[in-house]
């Protein structure tokens, strides 16, 4: 074996060694985002089932079937996971408000978003909306999480306020109510129908889940003289 083997040789083991300190003790392997969304999830699942109390770095460990060690290397502690999830919920918001930005007449489309928000209460699993009315509660006495729904209820409020300024000069939504106020109260229609649906889901029925939006749609529509 030549010298210049020797060193190669030398060379790769140190760099295997190295590889695997830079791993270290449950950090994991394969897709990272795909990772972490499970551990979303199961903390979602155990926030549902136990409450926040209940939701430490372990459960949520055993209930994605991993070691602590891995929730920690994406969560620093437990309110940092919490802030996660919530800005996970969030990105679910923003993303179905994406949606209703152009409709297929390519006006904005504000009845397609509201359904398809109440189509979500139906389709979604239950413990992710226990789960968020848990942290919503929590963040009353929690200011960082607390932080987290003001910033991004200020960014959802924005950006809808903004498509329905879009819808004004449209001519399909009213003017004589400020953009900024149409979206606090659409919104707060939403957030309502969001707290009754796992209470009441009989009144969310196909019929009346139109009839709601029929009444929605005509209290923005614009006025006519």
């Amino acid at each position: 074996m030549t010298e210049s083997h020797v060193l190669a040789g030398k060379f790769r083991r140190k760099g295997e060694k190295a590889v695997s300190r830079r791993r270290g003790p449950g950090r994991p392997v394969g897709d990272r985002e795909a990772k972490r969304t499970e551990l979303l999830e199961a903390a979602i699942s155990v926030i549902a089932q136990d409450g926040f109390a209940g939701a430490s770095v372990r459960k949520v460990a055993e209930r994605a079937g991993c070691s602590t060690g891995a929730v920690t290397y994406y969560f620093a502690n437990r309110e940092e996971m919490m802030a996660a999830v919530i800005e996970s919920q969030f990105d679910v918001f923003d993303a179905m408000l994406r949606r209703s930005d152009t409709g297929d007449d390519g006006k904005i489309d504000i009845r397609g978003g509201l359904k398809r928000w109440l189509d979500s209460l139906s389709t979604e699993g239950e413990g992710e909306w226990v789960a968020n009315f848990q942290l919503l509660s929590l963040a009353r006495h929690e200011p960082a999480l607390a932080a987290v729904y003001q910033r991004r209820y200020a960014r959802y409020r924005e950006v809808f306020a903004a498509m329905i300024v879009k819808g004004q000069r449209q001519g399909t939504i009213r003017k004589d109510i400020p953009a900024d106020l149409l979206a606090d109260q659409i919104s707060a229609m939403g957030d309502g129908w969001m707290m009754l649906f796992p209470i009441e889901p009989e009144r969310f029925q196909p019929s009346r889940v139109k009839a709601l939006l029929d009444a929605t749609m005509a209290l923005i529509a614009p006025r006519t003289r």
